[in-house]
């Protein structure tokens, strides 16, 4: 049974969970007159952009890949994106399609607070990456590789405690600046490394009329690009989240590093009109050229009704005008786009069943919120991911996650706890809220609220199969006592709509995962995913 997006997402936005969806139908997306184009599936039934006739269709990496920061490196295309607690952080996915991509590994192995909107460049052959953290204090880091795998440099704190979402960019002149949030900007010495003199302010951004639905001003996102003999500033304002007609980009240009900087006439460039589209707050734009010389914006929003999926990637068209201006011309992104020509299609995502070969930590499992020696925590041996236990309960216990980027998907694993230990598995938000299901050697515990609900008797000792199911916000769990031959039904389900940044803030999503607490260690096997 097929049904169209644009009735999948009116439910979804009705109430956050869309009960007349089963498993086995397939969501469409709607191409008008009639006609509907089925998502193509890659890794574990996965959602992916590319439909394979010379178009794609948003979003270009789903589930919480917001902020995205893009660099273009010859033939390569490089994107990584805030990755807020999650470590080991700041994930590189590599493309030469601009449509397909793949993870590499990742940059940033020292917590250093909670990472936000960052920048990557490459500068005379070195990569560098500033990074903001929100900490105590907030300040900006900047690590640095002369290779795009690494090994990357130790943090260095260029001490910039007032600002976010750095941007890098040299003048005319060769001069290396970083470009902040609220119009300012530092000079960075010529190796990238440290500043010079102090913060100054240089750009009004354009100011949207009082009437409109939106979070706040708060200009951020500054991304600099150097085109024609001209610098194009493109900017966020109206708020991350909050109202979905909130987020929007903005551009201003100037012949100089230094401006003045002239407003687009066109302002905003990218803005949610109505909760009826299918993208919500849309902001926070980088330009990029594609393989065959074409430009596009890459930029990131939520889904409608899909907030517990955090911030996806999105690429929308962009036109030059006869004006030395740019438009985007994809409209609200939710028709299928033509593709840029040329560029090798990689395979696109990563399978996240596991069977723990190997422990792929980086680029596809990360920690919340780690202690220094967290990564010593895990380790695989003989086809099981053994992960000591830590803490009580999952609010202490920094447990292993996952991004899964569909509206619904389920989720198993063959789960051993030691004597005195509790494990499970989850969708965690952050350690104030999260669902889920663990057990000790005699009784059951469910989560829910990011809190305990009730601990029934465990029939199954101290190994079972456990099976998670999140249809679009309706969460169920299944038990097996035989690995996995036969299942059945706990008796405790939930609804988890409301677990997104709009009611709890920290700007997360909604992550599978799994936990070990108490004494000892616990074995995981044959971790099973599975998009619906």
């Amino acid at each position: 049974m097929t049904i169209s997006r644009r009735t999948a997402m009116t439910g979804a936005m009705a109430g956050g969970a869309l009960a007349l969806v089963r498993p086995d139908m397939t969501v469409a997306a709607s191409q008008g007159a009639g006609v509907s184009i089925d998502w193509k599936r890659g890794f574990d039934n996965q959602r992916i952009a590319d439909l394979g006739d010379g178009r794609f269709l948003n979003p270009l990496l789903s589930g919480d890949r917001p902020d995205p920061a893009i660099l273009k490196d010859g033939a390569d295309y490089y994107m990584t994106f805030s990755t807020f607690d999650s470590y080991p952080g700041l994930t590189i996915w590599h493309s030469r399609d601009l449509i397909n991509w793949q993870p590499r590994s990742a940059a940033l192995h020292k917590n250093i607070g909670s990472v936000w909107a960052v920048s990557l460049e490459k500068h005379e052959g070195r990569y560098f990456l500033y990074i903001p953290v929100k900490a105590s204090p907030n300040s900006i880091f900047v690590i640095h590789a002369d290779s795009i795998d690494g090994p990357w440099s130790d943090p260095i704190d260029l001490k910039l405690h007032e600002h976010i979402d750095p941007c890098h960019a040299v003048g005319e002149d060769g001069s290396r600046w970083l470009f902040l949030s609220g119009g300012d900007r530092i000079r960075l010495s010529d190796d990238g490394l440290s500043t010079v003199g102090a913060v100054e302010h240089v750009y009004d951004p354009w100011r949207y009329p009082d009437t409109w639905d939106v979070e706040g001003f708060a200009p951020e996102g500054p991304k600099i690009h150097r085109h024609g003999g001209w610098f194009y500033m493109l900017t966020a304002v109206g708020g991350t989240a909050g109202p979905p007609t909130g987020h929007m980009v903005i551009a201003a240009r100037s012949r100089s590093i230094n401006g003045p900087w002239e407003q687009h006439p066109n302002n905003p460039l990218v803005h949610t009109e109505s909760i009826h589209e299918r993208w919500w707050s849309r902001g926070h734009a980088s330009l990029v050229e594609g393989p065959d010389g074409s430009w596009w914006a890459v930029y990131h929003g939520y889904e409608n009704g899909l907030w517990t999926l955090g911030r996806q990637t999105l690429l929308d068209p962009v036109e030059w005008t006869a004006d030395d201006w740019f438009r985007m011309t994809g409209g609200d992104l939710s028709q299928p786009l033509s593709k840029p020509r040329g560029g090798k299609a990689l395979p696109h995502g990563q399978a996240l069943s596991d069977d723990f070969k190997r422990l792929d930590l980086g680029a596809k499992w990360n920690f919340f919120r780690p202690a220094p020696d967290e990564a010593s925590r895990a380790r695989v041996e003989k086809g099981a991911l053994i992960l000591k236990g830590r803490g009580t309960a999952p609010s202490n216990s920094s447990p292993l996650l996952l991004i899964a980027g569909d509206p619904a998907y389920e989720f198993s694993c063959d789960i051993e706890i030691a004597p005195g230990g509790t494990a499970g598995l989850l969708l965690f938000y952050d350690d104030k809220l999260y669902c889920g299901l663990g057990f000790d050697e005699q009784r059951f515990v469910t989560h829910q609220y990011g809190i305990e609900r009730g601990r029934p008797a465990n029939p199954h000792g101290r190994r079972m199969t456990m099976r998670v199911t999140n249809n679009r916000h309706i969460i169920s769990f299944h038990l097996s006592g035989d690995g996995g031959r036969t299942w059945a039904r706990f008796d405790r389900g939930m609804e988890v709509s409301g677990y997104h940044h709009n009611v709890r803030g920290g700007f997360l999503m909604l992550r599978p995962g799994l936990y070990s607490a108490g004494p000892g260690e616990t074995r995981f096997r044959d971790f099973r995913f599975r998009a619906l």
